[in-house]
């Protein structure tokens, strides 16, 4: 009991790590059809695409909301920072969230449809791109003192911070290019096919550019190199990454229909292992001695622990459900079924 106790920061990381991935790989499926349907001159494939995910949207954004209860009950110091530091792109984020919700609830009343499908795929941009610049500003480092954020508002806003921002957003747009092939056919699937490679490409050249700025600009995560344990550990992940991306880009090339989304998931399981045990025990990345580790970011054993006994009894009921949902609405979105 003891030993758990010691390790809860760790076991936390890691539950909150599953949520962020998850909510990543099915809202980012959201987002990127929503992207993608702005290049859509057709109202009826817009109304298709909408309708691919109408039943699982919004529970996909219910995940955001979990996994931000969690940052601040189970590391309220990082939550505290990311969230001062990152005002404007959380705030933008919440607009774009917003806008896609009332797209569907409004287009599905409107004699106007194409004003909200548009309205949509605008909100999952801006969502994207929001997400993407936080992200870019956290990877960048931030202006920590006495354990606070005492930088400026727009400190997040840098070249580094918009090419991450471009790579969410082509990243998410490869997820939903991969989502509309299950669950589409035809046209609509025939450029989703096309819509996937590309963005692959894309994505692929982008992270790999990403990933050598970070290891360049923190030496600490060139160090993890010469450790026992790390070095194997990220050399394993980059590889298997690398993997997943040839087995991707075979799957598109024999046209199947599951196996692309699959290996998506799995080359941002990897890459997403690989930055993190880079960065590890750094839970906010900084080249000062103000980074801030996971056990300084972590609330108190008590709270963790509790925390963990109503996840324990939680977790299981909304994985039960989520399994249900899909399996409920599974099948393909034909033009009997898309209204539009």
């Amino acid at each position: 009991m003891q030993s758990l106790y010691l390790h809860l920061p760790q076991i936390w990381l890691a539950l909150i790590a599953f949520f962020l991935l998850y909510y990543v790989a099915t809202d980012g499926s959201d987002l990127g059809i929503g992207i993608i349907s702005l290049f859509s001159s057709r109202e009826a494939e817009r109304g298709a695409m909408m309708e691919s995910i109408g039943s699982v949207w919004h529970g996909h954004q219910t995940w955001l909301v979990l996994l931000g209860g969690m940052l601040f009950g189970a590391f309220p110091v990082f939550y505290a920072v990311l969230l001062s530091s990152l005002y404007i792109p959380m705030i933008c984020m919440l607009i774009g969230l917003a806008l896609r919700g009332v797209s569907f609830e409004f287009r599905a009343r409107s004699k106007s449809k194409g004003i909200w499908s548009r309205a949509f795929g605008m909100g999952s941009l801006i969502t994207a791109g929001s997400q993407g610049l936080a992200l870019g500003g956290l990877l960048g480092g931030l202006d920590i003192r006495n354990g606070v954020f005492a930088g400026d508002i727009w400190a997040w806003l840098t070249p580094f911070s918009v090419l991450v921002a471009f790579g969410v957003i082509v990243g998410y747009t490869m997820l939903g290019a991969n989502y509309l092939i299950m669950k589409t056919e035809g046209e609509i699937q025939d450029r989703a096919y096309r819509f996937s490679g590309v963005a692959a490409g894309i994505t692929l050249l982008l992270a790999a550019t990403a990933h050598t700025w970070v290891t360049l600009k923190y030496p600490f995560t060139l160090e993890k190199w010469a450790m026992p344990g790390f070095s194997t550990g990220i050399a394993l992940l980059l590889a298997a990454a690398l993997l997943a991306f040839v087995f991707y880009f075979r799957s598109l090339l024999r046209r199947k229909e599951l196996a692309p989304f699959i290996f998506n998931v799995a080359v941002i399981l990897f890459s997403f292992s690989a930055l993190s045990l880079s960065f590890y025990p750094n839970m906010i990345p900084n080249l000062s001695p103000e980074s801030i580790s996971v056990g300084e970011a972590a609330a108190s054993s008590n709270t963790l622990a509790f925390m963990l006994v109503a996840m324990a009894v939680l977790l299981p009921i909304i994985l039960t459900y989520t399994v249900f949902v899909y399996r409920t609405f599974r099948g393909k979105v034909t033009n009997e079924t898309a209204e539009y």
